[in-house]
This record gives structure tokens, C-alpha cells and sequence, in this order.
């Protein structure tokens, strides 16, 4: 089933260099919002359990929701909401939830008390942008309780060197991904390949999400408008896993 969005609260703070083009910010200024205020969905904090007229789940069994994808699930200004949270994920265990984090350090003192070595249907990802986040953040993902860990390795900054991670055996996969909009930073192609030929060499799971809209790709500039980002990602994923046939 296609994957939906989940966002019980919206709004979230800068934490590290990532952050400084963040869409969030970026969408919330074109409509005069304060992206760093950090409110509780008034609508659709409940979306996972919402039923319609014929008590049908709203959300089928089967959909992978992206959670928390306007602010960060483990933030400080949510704590008080959070259990409220956890409560719905765990009365909806046809659904699988992917939670992205930059908070990761924060993780373990956020569990739920029946949390245990992980919901099955829980997907935690940590959000990486350079080498620098990537050893500062996937310690702390290794340590944690979790069923399924996954990296984001976006906006992608720099090549993120992932192999002593990957190594581990506990990552399921990698996500990466380049920056969109006004003032995007560039994303190399050749980033996106080494990248992937790590996870080739362990067994991981690699996904190539979006290009962003400045991308860089046998030495040539591309501005890419953020509606085609998604597809001209899906075309570099075939040239990839054409090299990777080859080889």
C-alpha cells in the first residue's frame, strides 16, 4: 500500500548544518509560519486510528506511514504528547511506522515501558547529512533497542563514509537523498555511488530518493525543479544498478 504522512506535531528547530535550508522552514515562510514554534496537530494527531462513516480505518492495514516528517518524534516539546503517540503506534500494529530522527541521543529516554527490543511495526531512521553527524548520530543508533534501523544520509552534504556502520549488520538500509528548493546545496552523483557500492558489499538495502534541485553528475550542473527530482533519481538508480550489474 502507498505510504502516507503522519505528522502529530509540526515544527522543529535547526540542530546541525543539514538544517540550514531546511523545507520545513523553507514551505512554513512562504505561508508567514514560525517553523520554530512547535504545536500539536489540532487535526490530525489521531490520523492512524481515525475510522470513516463505516468504521473503516481511514489508514488500511498494510500502509507505511512517514511519521513526525515536519518536525523530529523525539524533540524536548513534545515529551508531554509523545506516550499519546506511542499508544496509537502500538494499537496499530497492521501499520508500520518510520520515524526519522536527528535526536537519536534522546531516543532511549523516550521509549514506551513495554518498548522491549522494539515494536515490530517501528522503523527507526537516523538523519545524517556529513561525516561529521554520521559519527556523532549511528553510535547511538547501534546501542538502541530497534527492531529495524535505517540511515538517511540526507540532504547530502559530503560522502558519507558508512562502512565500519554497515558492517555492524544492524542497518537495514540506506536512504540518500540531496536538498530541494531555493539556495539547495549541491548533491554529487559521485556521493551517491560510492555510497552505494557499500551497501552492495554488505547486504543493505539502498534507495536513492531524490536528487535535490542542484545536482551535480559527470561534471555537469543540473537545476532540477523539486516536482522532478523524485523521477530523475529513479532514472540514476537504474544507471546504478546498471554499474553495479557490470562490475
Amino acid at each position: 500500500m502507498k505510504g502516507m504522512l503522519w505528522n502529530p506535531w509540526h515544527g522543529c528547530h535547526k540542530c546541525s548544518e543539514g538544517c540550514l535550508n531546511c523545507y520545513v522552514y523553507y514551505l512554513d515562510g512562504k505561508r508567514d509560519k514560525d517553523a520554530s514554534v512547535i504545536t500539536r496537530s489540532k487535526t490530525n494527531f489521531d490520523l492512524p486510528i481515525k475510522k470513516d462513516r463505516s468504521g473503516n480505518y481511514k489508514v488500511g492495514t498494510g500502509c507505511e506511514l512517514a511519521t513526525c516528517f515536519t518536525s523530529d518524534f523525539f524533540i524536548e516539546e513534545a515529551d508531554d504528547w509523545r506516550g499519546e503517540a506511542w499508544d496509537i503506534i502500538r494499537a496499530r500494529r497492521d501499520v508500520t511506522f518510520l520515524i526519522c530522527t536527528k535526536r537519536i541521543n534522546r531516543m532511549s529516554d523516550c521509549l514506551p515501558v513495554d518498548w522491549g527490543d522494539g515494536y515490530d511495526n517501528v522503523k527507526i531512521a537516523v538523519s545524517c547529512e556529513n561525516q561529521k553527524r554520521a559519527d556523532e548520530r549511528l553510535p547511538f543508533l547501534l546501542d538502541v533497542p530497534a527492531k529495524n534501523k535505517n540511515v538517511f544520509v540526507a540532504p547530502i552534504l559530503e560522502y558519507v563514509y558508512l562502512d565500519k556502520y554497515l558492517a555492524s549488520g544492524q542497518i537495514s538500509s540506506v536512504s540518500v537523498g540531496g536538498e530541494s528548493y531555493a539556495n539547495a546545496r549541491v548533491c554529487d552523483f559521485e556521493w551517491i555511488k560510492k555510497i552505494k557500492l557499500s551497501c552492495d558489499k554488505y547486504g543493505v538495502k539502498f534507495d536513492f530518493h531524490q536528487t535535490g534541485s542542484n545536482f551535480l553528475m559527470n561534471g555537469k550542473q543540473y537545476k532540477i525543479k523539486h516536482r522532478d527530482e523524485y523521477g530523475q533519481a529513479k532514472k540514476g538508480s537504474l544507471y546504478l544498478n546498471s554499474l553495479t550489474d557490470n562490475r
